[in-house]
This record gives C-alpha cells, structure tokens and sequence, in this order.
C-alpha cells in the first residue's frame, strides 16, 4: 500500500515544479506503473527497476536559441550594389534587411534595426565594407570582414532626407545628396560630416526663380575628381569644381532627370528623362544635348515628333576597347503598349534588344572587368534585380542568354503553404531524390560560370543530411537538400497531375469548393525510410505516393469516402435553449459558400451528394522515374453539404494504412488492398465510453457538451455552426491556430448576437474557413500590411475562441500510428492508431493485421475502437512514445523496394518490415510511456496502466501551435512553439522545462502555419512569402556556427590602373592631383553643424569581431580595426596638438611683438 499511496502523492505534485530531482520522481512513477499493470510478471518491482535506470541527459545548457541561415528571394527588395573586386552582391529591402550574396553557400542576412526601408547601397570595393542608406534619414557603415556583419558607424541626419549617395572608388569621401538639393560630404572612415557643402542655391544660377528639386545623381567625373556632377530632378545638371568652390558649367532640359552615365573618356554623360528619352551631352557644348533619342518612340503622322515614352527610369553608357558601347535602360516603352510586361533594352551598336521580364524591375547593375571608371569599361553581364525574382544576363553573346541562377531562390515560384523539416533522415535519400530529380540541363542557359563568385565556404562539421519539403498552393511539392546551412532543390512533384485540368468557366457548376488554388498542398507526411508520401489538398482528398526509379503507364487507383456528421444521431437539444436561433436564421438565407477565396456553389437544381471536389484522371497516365501515385482518396459532398477541409493525416507502410480526420470525423484507409476500413463521425469512436457520460470525471467540459449539443439542430445556423471549428479543426500544416482554454471553462450558450457576429463575414462563410483562406490569400498577396497580417491572425483566433464553445463538432487534430498497449490489461503491443481531438480527447483504435505477410493482401484488416480515453486541455497536437528506459519508439516501417523493379521478382515482392523492437522481448512486454502534447499541456502515461505519471502545463494565457518530438545529442526532447512568440523545450518523460525563449511574436498566420522542429536542434519557419528562416534551438550548433557560415570578404589584390600614357597624362586633365583630404578635412573646411546629423558608434568595432573567423582574416580583421581605431585617436590627438601648436605659436608672436615695443624703452619710461 505504501507504494499505491506513494504513486497518488506523487500524481498530485506531477505540475508542480521540477525542483525535485529526476530520478526520485522516476522511480516513484515507476512503482506507480508497476502497481497499475495487471499482465503477469508485471510486479512492482520489476516495472520499478526499469523506470530507475532512465536517465535524463539533457539539461538547459544544451539549449541556446539563434538564428542559422535565410534561404530565398529577399522580400520587397529595393536597392542593389556589387562589388567587381570582391564579386559578391547585395540587395536592400523594403524591411530594412540586406542579403550578400556570393558562391553557392555565401548567403549572409542582416537587419537594421530601425526597419527602415534600404535606399540605396554603395560597396567600399574590396576594403569588405558596405554603406547604407535607409529611409530614416541614416547613413551606416557595415563591417563584412566577419562573418556575421556589424554596423562600425551610423550617422543620422536630423534635418534633411537623404536622396542619393556616391562613394568614388578608392576615396573615403562619400558624397551624399539631399532631398533639398544639398550636397553633403561623409567622412567614411569616422562618419563625420564635413564642413564643405555644395548648397543648392550656390549651384543653380542666380537668376533661376524656381528650387531645382532633389538631389538625383552624383558623380564624379572619369577625367578629373575634383569634378563633380550633380543632377537635380527638374533637369538641371550642375558641374561642379570642388577646389574653386563653383560650377564649372550647367546645362538645363525641361523633362525631369532619373539618372546619369559618364563615357568613360568623362567628356561626355548621358542622362534619362520621364518622357522616355535619353540625351547626350558633350561638356564642351552644354548648352543642349547633342543627341536626343526615344529608343521606344515612334515618328508620329505629322512626322515631325517623336512621341513620349514611358520614364526611363535608369540608365548605364558602357564602352568596349573592340566594339561599340553598350547603352543598357529599364522603362521607356511605350504608352500604346499597355499589357507589355517589364523590359530591360540593351542597344550595341545599331542593334536593339528588349528583354522582357516577368516582375517589374527594381533596379539592375552592369558588371564590367575594371574597378576604374576612367578606363574601357569592358561589360560582361548585367544582374537584373526584380520584385520576385534575381537574373543575370550575359553580354558576351549576341543573343544575351541568362545565366543559370544557382541560388534557391525560387521557393516562392508558387505561394508556400506548408513545410516539413527532416534532420537526421537516412543518407541515400538525397542522391536518389537528386537523380530522379535532375533533368538534362536546360537548353538557352548561358555555358559562363556564375559571375557572382566571392567570398569562401566550406562543410563545416555538422554532416547530418538534412531534407526541408515545401509544399505550394498550386499543388506542387518541393524537396530540397539543406544540409549544413545550404538549401539546393533536388525533386519537384506536382500532385495537381492526377487530376483532369478544369476546363474555364466550369467551376461554377462542379462539385470544387475551392475556386482559387483548387490544388494547394495543406498538409504532408513523409516516412524517409520507407519512402512513402502523403499529402492532404485543400479541396479534400488525400494521395499516397510510392517511389520508383522506374518509368511506368498505369491507371491511378481512386476511392472516395462519406466523412459526414448523421444529425438524427445527437440527442435533442433541451428546450430551453432553442429560442435564440429563429432570430438569427432569418440572416442565414445562402449557406453553401466556404471561404472567401472559395466558390460559392447554390443549389440550383439536384442537391450534390457524393460527389468528390475533383475528377482524378481515368486514363493510364505516365508516370516518369520518382514518386508515383498509388492511390487517390477523395471526401465527397453529403446531402448538398461540402466536405471539410482535412485537418490531421498519418500514414504507415509496415501496416498499409493511412489514416485522416477533419472536424466531422475519421477515415482509415488500406493503400494496400485499396479500401476503406473506417469512416466514422468523432462521437462514434467513443463506443462505450461516450464523453457525455463522463460528467463525474470532467464537469466543465460536460457543460460545455451539453450546450455544444444544441446547435446539432437542422437548421440554417446549425449549418453555419457546423463549419464554423476553431483552429482547433482549422489545422493547416497540422498546426492549431486557435486558444481552447476558454472552450474548458466557459461553455456559454449561442445568442443571436452570437450568431449575428458569426454572420458578419458574410452569408454562409464559417470563420474556420476564413481564417484559412485569409492566411492562404494572404500568403499568395504581393505586398501585406502587416496590419492586415496581425488582423487576419486575431480575427481567426477570436472566431475561434467563440465557435468552439459553442461547437460539439470535435475536429480530429492528431494522428499516430503506433505499437503501443491499446488497454489497460494488454500484456503486449499491438498495432494501435492514436487519435487526438479538438476538445483534448485522445482515444486508441486497435489494428487487427493478418498474421502473415502473405495474408496482408487478401485478408481484411480490423479497425475498432479499444475503449481507452484519455483526456488533456486544449487540441491534441502531438504523440509519441518511449520505450521503458526512455529511448523514443519509432513505428513501424517497410523497408523501401522499388514496386516496378524487374529484378527477381519474388525477392522484391516479399516484404520486409522493422518494428523497432526494444533490445530484449521481456522489455517488449514491460511498458512503455506515451508521450501526448495538446495546444496547452503535455502529459506522459505508463502504459498499459494508462497512469498519468507527470503533467506540465505549458501555457496558459496563449496556446501552441507546433509541438514535436526531436531527438538532440543522443536524447530526446519535446519542443514546443507558442502563439505569444515562445520556443519552449521539455524532458523526457519528466516534463521538466529546459528552455523557455521569447524568440518572435506570431504576427501572421504565414509563422503559424510553417514553423516546425526537427532533430538536432533544427527549425524553420516562413519568415516572409518569400524566405525559410532557420534556427536552432542546440547550444553546440549556437557554437560551431561560425565556422559554418561562409565568409564575405576574402583577401584579394586590387587589379592595377592601366598605364595612361604620357600625352594622356600630360592633357587628360589633373585628376590624380586631386587631394580630398585637403579639401573636404577640418582644417579647410570646417566642421559641419552639429544639428544637421547625429554620429551614432556602432557595435561592429572589436566586439564585433570577437565572434568572427578565426586564422588570418580574423587576426588581419581585428589588426585593422584595431589600427583604424588607434588612427582615428592618434588622429584626434594629432588635432589638438596642432592646434596647440597653433596657440603656441600665436603667444609666441604677441610675446615678440611685445619685447619689440618695449625694447628700447628706459625702465622711468614704462
């Protein structure tokens, strides 16, 4: 008896915290187990030994949180620059990150911290520095000579807004233009302004009556730096000599400027206006363009002028020392052409190119063999940066191909609506996915290695293969490789093959209940080991996958399942209750539409039963070398009702069996005999221990049933109601969107205003669908508020907050195929299926296989409720299960053979299974613990005594949305991520927390559908339409994840200036005599206001570099600073010496000045 008390005093403390030592409350649960097992041998003892020896190696110094990689497409980018010497690029956004991109596996994101959007950005070239100019008026220095790059310095400028910024090569003078037409002058090495500044109204000329705009370009001249060119946004160009402090020259053209290119001699410049042309101008004559084209113009009838364009908004003037120069420009089509998509023209010579693209343009550089701008620029491909997309071209072919684009940069191509991270999965995979997925390399594609080839990357020590599948909104799925740090696309399946393509118009009068998308991928289950893929649509229907090396004509096998809630079947509402519902079904009048991005289906004639959403193919398809499908499974509409969007999936293929649910019910399903072995309404699997009679044990809950019964009436609301789950049911990717806690406490009955607010999203639209499809629009929408994002979030959770109170419906969220103890008197596993509910149920269902192998495809498989209940707060999400000594229980699996191989063929047909058995068969029979994980708490039984051994409440005041059970250094974890932005580890099988991190707060649905853990300490999630962000949640990868990352800068000689010549030298003008420092330092020119901008000290100095490389390029990185930080002192004290000097010298003048007077002076004459 002291053991039974023991165990009931320790259930009661399993919440409490986890001060006590693991091991004691190990063997006090063990003993606990012990005295609930009934099988033989079963004595407490014996369950008592085992449960001693688990031994929880994880504590919290393994667990540390950071970032790892960005993969994709930059989101919303604006600005692009290059380094020629270097050869590595980068790219601002509209959020205020820069992505530098180099080799294949040089990918480096970083952030501003002010958001700001990124105006523009200018390379120090090859000194590893970068310069940025952000839309909160700031200039920052960024250190790229570590890995991880740091801000050295910004400066913010208080009153004016920056415009456009120059930095000529090899000067640390950055000129930097202004909204009001100012020219101001940065020092780059302290981020100082300097005193010199070119006012717009020293630069215009006097009798100009009007203000020239802002400041749109900055130059300075090839032939001579003390020259610089200023382009104002009226068109008016201004020469400016810097020594002589006045402009040389102006020249004026009445159609406002976008940009200006020097020929490389700098006596000629050519500009681009916003009527589509471009002039040319010669320094000598300025007082008009000596050639004024419209590329895109044509003559009009009267014949004498060209018509206007479209604005040419950019434009770059390249020559070549053995052909004519390259004259390359975005816009500047012409208006007439309304539908003609984004182009890019390169004239060369008399020939024109227009190179249509498919976003519009953001902006493009031209990559040329020299640093200097003074010498034949000699362009070899321009990078073309587009709103979706990054293409380079190759210039030194006639027909201008593009290059091969080796970064993934297109997991965009279709919206991404749910992912999947496998670490740690068995290594052949990736070479055999490689090989079905590698096509013959595309025609058209440029044979020139990619240009943008700098920085260096090695494996690091993590060698794990690690595989990511995306799944995409127009039915596709990706599989990429994306071990250590890297992300490279191996095989793309596109499941929208299946099926007859709609033909248009037809939508209206078919069964689909989705109008947009009818194909997106919403959930996916992959077994690595057996190769089998699952995947669930949006239009309800599930498709089992088998792989092949082998091509193969076949007819795809198609069955389709009733999955309908029976209203006769629920008990009748009490009276009471009923009164509130005629208000409210008077607004109900159309209830057949789902979603607002789904087709709302009337029902106009016959009423649609048994119908599924879509028509899968009847003739023998081909299907090429990958994965094949070996079975369609399709809900179809009941009594005029559409059927449920699927909400949990599983599949196994020791059994042969893939099991799905939604918020009507359950379906299980033999892919090998092709039939359906159950299709049942949730409250049916209960059997006996139906939860309406479990008032005693959970008398909230039963309150809440009994309300939640009412809305069961076959009324126009109860119709609404029924589709109206909360993210409890509404799981995309399997993740639950919705708090249930109030769902346990409150119970309240439906009002009409109740109803009324359900009805605000418009007839017939059941917020468990809007809050899918809004998080599915939002994903596919170009551009969100983030407003909008955290709207669409909140709103899907209040909704359902509210509908599941009132709700008896239990959507079907979890899913687990397992061995496990189906009862509490088993004395041996059995082939189980565990079922998680909405409501925090979780019920087993036995699997009675044949016996033999040979028996599996001719003998029925038995599916049948075991009676066993088990109940948790909030939506189940998880499961899983540990052996006695704590080790994770994989289920089942069939090894992978190739179903179409021809070789002996007995051998191959024969299956082979790997059940996992644990070390020894007595063990087998002990027990083991079964890990369940719900959107508020996670519990671990002992099985088969199905006692609660420890509790852990996670959350209350948020909920889950992700939990999963990872193995890390040889150990097993729960991990868990929480709406209110927590990443939260648990030890197994005692609950205790081990990391709690407040990592990002969910403000979209687009993070609450994609994030997900995987082993070894890995996650991901979708951190914009376009981008995977990773992390890891592992101390040891926070640590090694230096020598992972790549590196941005690498030593490289800067190329020499060709040879000018002596002539040249002579007559080419006095450039190389031009001192900045002279002109542009304090001693000339001053200091600047102090009011006009604000130095801010970054954190990239020597801190910074700690963390960076180690070897040379560290030691060299951190020598550099080291010395630039000693110059600017030295500096500074080398200041205030002279100006010591200067103090002394000017006593020492007054001092002779007075001994001079005085001199000959009697002492009486004083």
């Amino acid at each position: 008896m002291k053991k039974f008390n023991f165990r009931k005093v320790l259930d009661g403390l399993t919440a409490s915290s986890p001060g006590g030592s693991s091991s004691s409350s190990g063997s006090g649960g063990g003993s606990g187990a012990g005295g609930g097992s009934a099988h033989p041998g079963g004595t407490a003892g014996a369950a008592g030994t085992p449960r001693e020896e688990v031994q929880e190696t994880l504590t919290s110094e393994y667990f540390q949180i950071c970032k790892t990689v960005r993969h994709g497409f930059p989101y919303l980018p604006t600005a692009l620059a290059f380094d020629p010497v270097q050869k590595i690029l980068a790219i601002g956004t509209r959020t205020g990150a820069i992505r530098i991109l180099g080799r294949p596996g040089v990918d480096c994101y970083c952030q501003h911290e002010s958001g700001a959007a990124v105006l523009q950005l200018q390379f120090l070239i090859n000194e590893g520095a970068l310069v940025s100019a952000s839309a909160d008026d700031a200039l920052h220095l960024w250190n790229l000579r570590q890995k991880r790059p740091a801000i050295l310095h910004s400066l913010k400028f208080n009153r004016e807004r920056i415009t456009y910024c120059h930095l000529p090569f090899q000067s640390k003078w950055l000129y930097v233009g202004t909204e009001r037409g100012n020219t101001h002058i940065v020092n780059i090495e302290s981020f100082i302004l300097s005193g010199y500044v070119i006012m717009w109204n020293k630069a215009i000329e006097l009798s100009t009556k009007t203000h020239p705009g802002p400041v749109v370009h900055l130059s300075d001249s090839p032939r001579d730096e003390g020259k610089l060119l200023i382009g104002y946004e009226n068109g008016t160009i201004v020469f400016w000599d810097l020594r002589s402090k006045r402009a040389d020259l102006r020249a004026y053209y009445d159609e406002a400027i976008h940009s200006v290119a020097w020929h490389h001699e700098g006596k000629q410049f050519m500009c681009s206006h916003s009527d589509g042309s471009l002039t040319l101008w010669n320094l000598k004559s300025p007082n008009r363009p000596f050639q004024t084209t419209i590329p895109h113009g044509k003559i009009q009838r009267d014949g004498k002028k060209t018509e206007s364009c479209k604005p040419i908004l950019k434009v770059e003037y390249k020559t070549c020392k053995n052909s004519e120069p390259f004259v390359i420009f975005s816009g500047g089509l012409s208006y007439d052409k309304a539908c003609r998509r984004p182009s890019l023209t390169i004239m060369h010579g008399k020939a024109i190119t227009v190179l249509e693209m498919d976003h519009p343009i953001v902006d493009f550089l031209t990559l040329c063999e020299t640093p200097y701008p003074n010498e034949f620029q000699e362009p070899y491909a321009v990078v073309v940066l587009l709103e979706k997309d990054l293409i380079v071209v190759d210039l030194t072919q006639s027909n201008f191909p593009i290059f091969e684009n080796p970064y993934p940069i297109d997991i965009h191509e279709s919206p991404v609506t749910c992912t999947e991270y496998f670490a740690d999965c068995p290594p052949d995979l990736i070479p055999v996915l490689y090989s079905v997925g590698a096509k013959h390399k595309k025609q058209g594609y440029s044979n020139k290695e990619w240009p943008i080839s700098g920085g260096a990357w090695n494996l690091g020590a993590q060698t794990y293969p690690e595989i990511i599948i995306t799944g995409h909104a127009d039915g596709s799925v990706k599989f990429w490789d994306a071990s250590a740090i890297t992300l490279q696309m191996l095989y793309k399946l596109k499941t929208s093959k299946v099926f007859e393509k709609q033909k248009p118009g037809e939508g209206k009068a078919t069964a689909e209940i989705v109008e947009e998308d009818p194909f997106a991928v919403q959930m996916m289950h992959w077994c690595p080991e057996s190769r089998i893929f699952c995947v669930a649509g949006v239009s309800a229907y599930v498709i089992v996958y088998r792989f092949s090396k082998h091509e193969v004509n076949t007819e795809i096998a198609s069955l389709e399942v009733r999955l309908q809630y029976e209203v006769e079947d629920i008990i009748t509402p009490e009276p009471e209750i009923i009164p509130p519902f005629p208000d409210a079904s008077s607004q109900l009048p159309s209830l057949k539409s789902l979603s607002g991005s789904t087709n709302t289906v009337a029902c106009e004639g016959t009423m649609k039963d048994s119908i599924p959403c879509l028509s899968v193919k009847t003739r023998p398809v081909r299907m090429p070398p990958g994965y094949q499908a070996d079975l369609v499974i399709q809900l179809v509409w009941v009594d005029g009702e559409p059927p449920q969007q699927i909400t949990s999936l599983a599949v196994n293929s020791a059994y042969g069996l893939v099991a799905f649910g939604n918020c009507n019910g359950l379906a299980v399903v033999d892919f090998m005999q092709k039939t359906v072995l159950l299709s049942m309404g949730t409250l049916d699997l209960y059997g006996s221990s139906d939860p309406y009679q479990r008032q005693p044990r959970s008398p909230r809950k039963s309150k809440q049933f009994a309300a939640g019964l009412t809305e069961l009436s076959d009324s126009p609301v109860s119709l609404e109601l029924e589709r109206c789950k909360s993210p409890t049911s509404d799981h995309v990717n399997g993740h639950c969107t919705s708090p249930t806690s109030q769902s346990c406490s409150s119970g309240k009955r439906l009002s009409s205003a109740d109803v009324s607010k359900a009805n605000r999203r418009g007839p017939g639209r059941p917020p468990f669908r809007k809050a899918q499809s809004a998080a599915c629009m939002e994903i596919s929408l170009p551009v969100t508020t983030e407003e909008n994002r955290e709207n669409s979030f909140s709103r899907s959770r209040s909704s359902s907050v509210s509908s599941i109170d009132r709700d008896s419906k239990e959507a079907i969220t979890a899913l687990y195929f397992m061995e496990s103890f189906a009862r509490k008197n088993d004395s041996a596993v059995s082939p189980c299926l565990w079922v998680g509910t909405g409501l925090g149920m979780v019920l087993i269902l036995s699997l009675n296989l044949p016996a033999s192998d040979d028996l599996r495809q001719s003998e029925p498989v038995m599916v049948s409720p075991s009676g066993t209940v088990l109940t948790l707060k909030g939506a189940v999400l998880t499961f899983a299960c540990l052996d006695c000594m704590g080790t994770l229980t994989h289920p089942p699996y069939e090894v992978w053979r190739d179903p179409h191989s021809a070789d002996d063929g007995e051998k191959t047909r024969k299956r082979k299974l790997v059940m996992h058995s644990p070390s020894s068969s007595q063990d087998m029979g002990d027990h083991q613990f079964a890990v369940i994980c719900s959107e508020k708490q996670a519990k671990v039984f002992s099985l088969p005594s199905q006692t609660c051994l420890y509790v852990h409440n996670i959350t209350e005041t948020s909920f889950l949305l992700r939990a999963d059970v990872v193995t890390l250094c040889n150990s097993v974890c729960l991990a868990c991520f929480c709406a209110n932005g927590h990443i939260m580890t648990l030890s197994l099988p005692s609950l205790r927390p081990l990391l709690d991190m407040n990592y990002l707060p969910v403000t979209d649905m687009r993070i609450a559908r994609t994030f997900c853990f995987s082993n070894e300490g890995q996650a991901l999630y979708l951190s914009s339409p376009t981008e995977i962000q990773r992390l890891t949640y592992s101390q040891e990868m926070c640590d090694n994840l230096q020598d992972m990352l790549g590196d941005l800068f690498t030593p490289v000689e800067t190329p020499e200036a060709q040879n000018r010549g002596f002539l040249k030298g002579l007559f080419g003008g006095s450039g190389q005599a031009f001192d900045r420092e002279e002109l542009f330092g304090e001693a000339t020119a001053g200091k600047a206001s102090r009011s006009l901008a604000q130095h801010i000290p970054g954190s990239g100095g020597i801190e910074g570099v700690r963390g960076a490389a180690g070897g040379v390029i560290g030691d060299l990185t951190r020598a550099r600073i080291a010395l630039d930080e000693r110059g600017q002192k030295l500096g500074e004290l080398d200041e205030k010496t002279a100006s010591m000097m200067a103090s002394a010298e000017a006593f020492s003048k007054h001092a002779h000045e007075v001994m001079l007077k005085y001199k000959d002076k009697k002492w009486y004459q004083f």
